[in-house]
């Protein structure tokens, strides 16, 4: 079994009027260090299932079985503590805190383990220093480009050292120069183990990935 088992994944949005179906029995095995990119156009579901998948929603039916884990019933807590340790998240608008300095932001995650703050902030200059952001460590997100953010996002999901990378559209925001030194550091994450699903809109970025997914009206397509 993947370190990502999605089975019979379905998701329904209820209103007093309208019953709106997200995904529709979505079947994914994701094998430990594959790089998956999931496509589709806008409104599929796509971002739904990534949400799904990384225990930030919850399905309406199906299981979800993440490193060996059913997540199924799985208490608030223990699934906050199991997503921190084994989940990192690249997002399209990167997410930072604006009044957080670059080290501050990726600190984060950390906060929430039994850490001290001179381990927690070892780890956050080690990533920062592998994103190459070392030397931006006291500056703060508005006085970043937009790549040096999406950077600064992906050290911040790589702290922990999670064993999956979850990433939406992260080079959405981005220039082509800028995407493309976004997606080099992603590729340098998975060569070193990590496993990474993304969604993206861009044909010629999934190419370059493993394998490529594709969703339509919900349901996963061939």
């Amino acid at each position: 079994m993947g370190i990502i088992h999605l089975e019979g994944i379905t998701k329904i949005y209820r209103t007093e009027e309208v019953e709106t179906i997200a995904l529709e029995n979505v079947n994914l095995e994701v094998e430990q260090g594959e790089f998956l990119s999931v496509m589709g156009p806008s409104g599929c579901g796509k971002s739904t299932m990534l949400n799904i998948t990384g225990l930030l929603d919850q399905a309406t039916g199906g299981k979800v079985r993440i490193d060996g884990i059913d997540t199924t019933g799985m208490k608030d807590g223990a699934m906050a503590e199991f997503r921190n340790k084994t989940l990192g998240f690249v997002f399209q608008s990167f997410h930072l805190i604006n009044s957080l300095n670059v080290l501050d932001n990726v600190e984060m995650p950390l906060l929430y383990r039994n850490s001290t703050d001179k381990s927690r902030r070892e780890m956050a200059k080690a990533v920062l220093e592998k994103v190459g952001l070392s030397h931006r460590m006291k500056h703060y997100p508005s006085q970043l480009s937009g790549g040096q953010c999406q950077r600064v996002a992906i050290a911040r999901a790589i702290v922990g050292n999670p064993k999956i990378i979850l990433a939406d559209e992260p080079t959405g925001n981005l220039d082509s120069k800028m995407g493309a030194e976004i997606m080099d550091l992603l590729f340098k994450l998975n060569e070193h183990g990590a496993t990474i699903v993304m969604v993206t809109h861009d044909e010629h970025i999934a190419r370059e990935t493993k394998r490529i997914i594709r969703f339509f009206d919900g349901r996963r397509v061939e």
